[in-house]
């Protein structure tokens, strides 16, 4: 009876996970994700390795405590002590998320969570394997050796590298066999083909020893920025459905696995000491890399990461499904044993007390509720106003645009002008874009549907493009632009020689502001006025 419900731990990675991680790429906002990439990068590579070796070290100090009072019964050496440290600080706040989905929370803060969960996963799996290649030389292998380390984070670098990668490039072909197919005439085949190359990127990553979740997360947010702008109206309602589906299901067995482990798992080792120290280690741990780094971030950032904030990312650290098939995976040892009962407790614990006290945290830490997600944080720089050009996304385009740091946007404008008209229907034709030169591969790698339907992107990080005439406002003939530069020149509305018709948003424009014959130059961007009477 007990072999028939215990699953090889081996499915929970190559069957279970990878669905669950190739939606939360899939399925990423990518306009408030890209605009705190930074904060999120800071939480999921630093805070993650500072987690992982002051949860480390408290550990070894519990062993050793434990050593003294005669409660460990077999070795339990330092490098398990960091296994059980990176393997734990994999967060998974599915419970929270979840919740903060329903309430429509604060958008940024949504999006610092669930990024800094995605790609925690990721680094905690990789770290997890680093540790475990951590060989020393000589006969004893537990010894700190500098060469080992070395080598342990040359791993790392190496098989995250080669994961994101593989990744990416698995991306790429899909988006280009979707665009210069005929796929999209059959949907259902289309949508197989998706569902295959995607699950692929995993098994080549395992096969060419890197790891396939990490493979799979960069694939994700690949083919939604690329391949999903291909497929047919039909494959994309299909592929949404399809992984959230899988995601739902697999996550759902997943916890319920573990309650069935909780009881059929015949090798549990439970030690109250270490169980304490654990969770006092963990909740150390959080708190050393979510404060520090919010002080360090808050000094470059222009919407600040609000005490409020930095309480609720505390207290939404939770573990789940990623923790539990990470400490399942190798059960052989007396330390993996204890690790792995552990984890099964920290995971209930934090699910069910933690996770059910997150609607009563929000309420106490005024962190506010019904938020549009389309919708942007109110500026902090009261001197200007932004007028809507083109329509109700203007303004939180510019925010977006003014928010965002400088490389990023360098970043989107090369993906607009050269990446998206290589792997997708939308953005400017190549002919305009490359050299003349390359006149004839530009034209092979243009799709017709471009020159039909020139729309910059069709997409919401469309805000993301910086351009040299971001925002031109014209007074007789002086120029004003939102950098605060001036210059004298005769006041125009045509563009590259040919004459534009106004819009309707330019006139109404012109007729509040009751300029009469002052006239407005928009390129296809909001407009920012300073409201000082003087400028």
């Amino acid at each position: 009876m007990l072999r028939k419900v215990t699953f090889d731990p081996e499915v929970f990675f190559n069957i279970l996970l990878p669905p669950i991680i190739f939606h939360a790429g899939y399925s990423l906002k990518k306009r408030h994700f890209f605009r705190n990439l930074g904060s999120i990068l800071a939480y999921a590579f630093l805070g993650t390795a500072v987690s992982c070796f002051i949860i480390g070290n408290l550990m070894y100090g519990v062993v050793k405590l434990m050593k003294v009072v005669g409660q460990l019964s077999d070795k339990f050496y330092y490098t398990d002590c960091l296994f059980f440290g990176a393997i734990i600080s994999a967060t998974d706040p599915v419970t929270v998320l979840a919740i903060f989905n329903e309430l429509h929370a604060d958008v940024d803060l949504y999006a610092l969570l669930f990024g800094e969960s995605v790609l925690n996963d990721a680094v905690a799996i990789v770290l997890s394997s680093s540790i475990v290649a951590y060989q020393p030389a000589g006969l004893n292998t537990h010894a700190f050796d500098a060469a080992a380390f070395f080598k342990s984070v040359g791993i790392f670098l190496g098989i995250f590298s080669g994961s994101f990668t593989m990744g990416a490039v698995t991306g790429v072909v899909t988006a280009l066999v979707t665009k210069f197919t005929k796929l999209h005439c059959f949907p259902l085949l289309e949508t197989a083909l998706f569902f295959l190359m995607s699950w692929s990127t995993f098994l080549l990553a395992e096969a060419c020893g890197f790891t396939g979740v990490v493979a799979v997360l960069f694939c994700g947010i690949t083919q939604a920025h690329y391949t999903y702008n291909n497929l047919s109206v039909e494959s994309r309602s299909r592929t949404k459905q399809l992984f959230e589906v899988l995601h739902f299901l697999a996550e759902n067995f997943i916890f319920s696995y573990m309650g069935l482990a909780l009881f059929t798992f015949q090798k549990h080792v439970f030690s109250p000491v270490f169980i304490i120290g654990a969770f006092v280690a963990i909740f150390l741990g959080r708190a050393a890399h979510i404060y520090p780094l919010s002080f360090f971030l808050n000094l470059g950032r222009r919407h600040k990461i609000g005490w409020n904030f930095q309480h609720m990312m505390m207290f939404s650290g939770l573990r789940g499904a990623m923790a539990f098939a990470l400490a399942i995976r190798d059960t052989a040892s007396y330390a993996r044993q204890m690790m792995f009962t552990t984890t099964l407790l920290i995971v209930f614990f934090t699910v069910w007390i933690i996770g059910g006290g997150t609607t009563p945290m929000l309420s106490w830490l005024n962190i506010r509720v019904g938020v549009d997600p389309d919708q942007d944080p109110p500026p902090n720089n009261d001197s200007f106003q932004v007028l809507q050009g083109d329509g109700p996304d203007s303004a939180t385009g510019n925010r977006t645009k003014q928010e965002s740091a400088w490389i990023f946007r360098l970043w989107y404008s090369f993906d607009h002008n050269y990446l998206k008209p290589i792997l997708t229907h939308s953005g400017p034709p190549l002919t305009t874009t490359l050299p003349a030169w390359c006149g004839l591969l530009a034209r092979c790698l243009t799709s017709p549907q471009v020159y039909d339907n020139q729309e910059p992107l069709r997409e919401e990080d469309s805000d993301f493009i910086l351009t040299e005439g971001d925002l031109t406002l014209t007074y007789g003939d002086s120029t004003v632009t939102a950098n605060g530069s001036s210059g004298s020149h005769t006041a125009s509305t045509s563009l590259e020689g040919s004459r534009r018709t106004k819009s309707s948003s330019e006139e109404v424009l012109e007729r509040d502001l009751g300029m009469g014959d002052q006239k407005v130059s928009s390129w296809g961007t909001p407009l920012v006025l300073p409201l000082d009477d003087n400028a």
